[in-house]
């Protein structure tokens, strides 16, 4: 009576472990959505902010502290395949107050970058500033940066 007992728990205890590791296998798929990742296969790796930005759309200049006067340049890497995919960078004042936004479709087949930018011909106004990354309308990265006089 005891090792039947004893058996159709390990059973359970399987059953249990495996229908968990399912679970798990299925949650950790790397093109799920998240804050980087969107359900089409594509995620966004990586943001970089900075001065100006180089033929492979990279950043040239990384910083996070401008004057009135420059460009503010932003490259969003991406990893994974999409047919098609939407990249929108929204940049914010401190007092929440959008300053430009814009959205940019892509079709990567691999490790991809897009640049964005945002210029102010009679000068930014000095104080806090947000870069936020969604992707296909989810939110995928944020970076703070300040524009000083």
């Amino acid at each position: 009576m005891h090792s039947r007992l004893f058996g159709t728990s390990i059973l359970a205890l399987t059953l249990a472990g495996m229908l968990s590791g399912a679970c798990n296998k299925s949650s950790q798929n790397p093109g799920t959505t998240g804050t980087t990742g969107t359900d089409a296969g594509v995620r966004v790796s990586q943001v970089d902010i900075g001065r100006s930005v180089a033929p492979d759309k990279t950043i040239a200049d990384k910083t996070d502290s401008f004057k009135p006067n420059e460009t503010i340049y932003a490259s969003v890497a991406t990893a994974g395949t999409a047919p098609t995919a939407a990249l929108r960078a929204r940049w914010t004042y401190q007092d929440g107050q959008t300053v430009d936004e814009s959205t940019q479709s892509i079709a990567p087949t691999g490790d991809a970058r897009t640049e964005f930018h945002i210029s102010k011909p009679d000068g930014w106004p000095a104080g806090k500033y947000k870069l936020e990354v969604f992707l296909n309308g989810a939110p995928a990265s944020t970076k703070d940066f300040q524009v000083e006089r």
